[in-house]
């Protein structure tokens, strides 16, 4: 089941509608994708299921720690 980080005041999903997501995303500041980013730790040596697993977890980490209170996972499936 893939996910992917939002944030709970985003109404718009990103797996349906990824541009207006990110759009209202980067309008109030979050910059969701970035943050992502920075904490996910990984390697294009890394297989695509090594990769896809480095990515969950981040997200679980960052959901963990949702510094902001607002970060949740989003899946799809």
């Amino acid at each position: 089941m893939a996910s992917m980080l939002s944030t709970s005041d985003n109404p718009h999903n990103p797996f349906d509608d990824f541009d207006a997501w990110f759009n209202w995303d980067a309008a109030h500041g979050y910059n969701t994708p970035g943050l992502l980013s920075r904490l996910n730790i990984t390697s294009q040596q890394l297989s695509d299921a090594d990769q896809a697993s480095d990515l969950e977890e981040a997200i679980d980490r960052i959901v963990e720690e949702n510094f902001n209170g607002v970060m949740i996972k989003v899946t799809n499936g």
